[in-house]
């Protein structure tokens, strides 16, 4: 249901200039899509719709040019959540296990993120090592994974 609204959403958006969220209620109505004005506001942050420059001081909603890249981080933070199993850190390395065969996505994920202090990622069937610059690096890292997997 919230794929097929979102996908009439992004069809109407190709097919007309839409300045506001009403015309897409409307417009979402009459395909026979049913919902709120509340509903198509979470639509349009979650799918980083925009609004460009219609010409003659209006303005259209529009796909931004970042929602690939920012959809495609999103699904990998989302399967690096639910794919590890424990993080540990030892020197200058973090070992990540996951279940198996999700190293590969885990790793992914990782190099999607920009961590300063990563020298380089290598991933298994369900082990991910990470190479950071120093000890204390590696230790601050797995403490953050740690957190963000609570």
């Amino acid at each position: 249901m919230k794929n097929d609204r979102q996908n009439q959403l992004l069809q109407i958006i190709n097919e007309e200039s839409i300045e506001t969220q009403e015309q897409l209620l409307e417009r979402l109505q009459a395909r026979g899509i049913k919902c709120t004005q509340a509903t198509i506001s979470r639509d349009i942050k979650e799918m980083h719709l925009i609004k460009e420059p219609a010409g003659q001081g209006k303005y259209r909603y529009a796909v931004s040019a970042h929602r690939t890249k920012l959809n495609f981080a999103e699904k990998l933070r989302t399967i690096f959540h639910e794919s590890v199993v424990s993080v540990d850190a030892a020197q200058n390395l973090v070992v990540i296990k996951t279940m198996p065969g999700l190293a590969s996505a885990a790793a992914s994920a990782l190099d999607g993120m920009e961590i300063a202090s990563k020298v380089g990622t290598l991933a298994g069937d369900d082990t991910v090592l990470l190479v950071m610059r120093d000890m204390i690096s590696a230790e601050d890292f797995c403490a953050e994974l740690k957190e963000m997997l609570r």
